[in-house]
């Protein structure tokens, strides 16, 4: 979870200096001019106990004026919304017993302020022209938007690949589903390709988020490739994972937690579901309650899906239902029983179709 809030903060960080922000266009200015800069945003407490000298500036944010006032050697105290400029010229006095991995003294003492007062600091070298944030603890260099967007077409490349295998695991699944062949190593490796793509799906928000308005068609193109994929995991889950206390949406997350040689791990996949952790285990023949096949029926509803599930506890039982049984269960007429059941023999056409192609 801890890894998940550096992940989270670092997503913050990019987002508020993201190409197309006026706060962004403020730091390329300088950089470009090479004057360096150091840049706090928030005026908490904790930031100002350690200022000194200066004066108030209280003005609107511009670039323009951030620029400006870049050009004295002091630091820049932006409000914590960073839509007001408030202190220039400032000094800034942390901690000197707060470590540094630094060498320059502007970025020091920016590691040194983000670590005391927990603001978001901004420092610009003169000499190397880079832009570096600290937040905390977590320090992140800049990249040029060229780079950036090179890394981001290659992960969605990536993420194409990691999709097309999901698909093809899914599909055998449910072929295997309606031919009640499952071992528990066909559920493990589907929720392990599901986890591997949504690991690159993190990896390419976070390419988004530092490109900012640079990074519209990667945001249209990710989102075409991850629908539905886990909503796909979350129901394979509630297939298969022992009753316990655990939604699957816990599940899932702590999976999505674990480092990545523990995901190529399946008997780990396993235990999460709560089964024996133990390698052999995985040739075990389990059976869906049917949550996952029944999503692909279209226009019925989640609730519905519950009800026969509740009632029937197994895809065998759903599969083997008369129209009948099926319109006795609550929130199933005579038309949706009708409908169900062509459902899923579409479904089944449709599987063998894609079995041959």
């Amino acid at each position: 979870m801890k890894e998940e809030r550096v992940e989270d903060r670092l997503l913050q960080v990019l987002r508020a200096v993201a190409p197309g922000t006026p706060l962004r266009e403020g730091l390329e200015n300088i950089l470009r001019a090479k004057t360096g800069g150091l840049i706090v945003i928030g005026d908490s407490p904790e930031v100002l106990e350690i200022s000194e000298g200066g004066f108030a500036v209280n003005a609107e944010f511009s670039p323009a004026n951030l620029y400006e006032l870049a050009k004295m050697d002091g630091a820049i105290i932006l409000s914590a919304d960073a839509k007001r400029i408030l202190a220039a010229n400032t000094q800034l006095i942390p901690n000197l017993s707060i470590p540094s991995s630094e060498t320059g003294i502007r970025h020091r003492t920016a590691e040194r302020v983000a670590k005391q007062t927990g603001a978001l600091v901004i420092s610009i070298s003169q000499r190397r022209s880079v832009i570096t944030v600290y937040k905390g603890n977590l320090k992140y260099v800049l990249r040029d938007v060229g780079v950036i967007l090179a890394k981001a077409n290659q992960a969605l490349q990536t993420l194409e690949k990691y999709r097309s295998v999901l698909d093809r695991v899914v599909t055998e699944l449910s072929i295997l589903e309606l031919d009640e062949a499952v071992t528990l190593f066909d559920v493990t490796r589907t929720i392990q390709r599901v986890e591997m793509v949504l690991r690159v799906v993190k990896e390419i928000e976070k390419y988004i988020c530092e490109l900012g308005v640079e990074g519209r068609l990667i945001t249209m193109q990710l989102e075409e490739l991850v629908t539905g994929v886990e909503h796909e995991g979350l129901l394979a889950i509630r297939d298969y994972a022992t009753p316990g206390d655990k939604p699957p949406t816990s599940i899932l997350a702590m999976i999505n937690s674990w480092p990545a040689e523990d995901l190529l791990d399946l008997s780990l996949i396993a235990r999460a579901l709560g089964f024996p952790g133990s390698t052999s285990i995985l040739d075990q023949a389990v059976y869906p309650r049917g949550y996952r096949i029944l999503d692909k029926i279209p226009r019925l509803p989640l609730p519905v899906i519950e009800n026969l599930v509740k009632e029937f506890g197994s895809l065998k039982r759903i599969l083997e239902a008369s129209i009948e049984e099926l319109d006795a269960v609550e929130g199933i007429g005579e038309v949706r029983a009708r409908s169900i059941k062509e459902g899923l023999a579409r479904y089944r056409e449709q599987l063998i179709q894609e079995r041959h192609t």
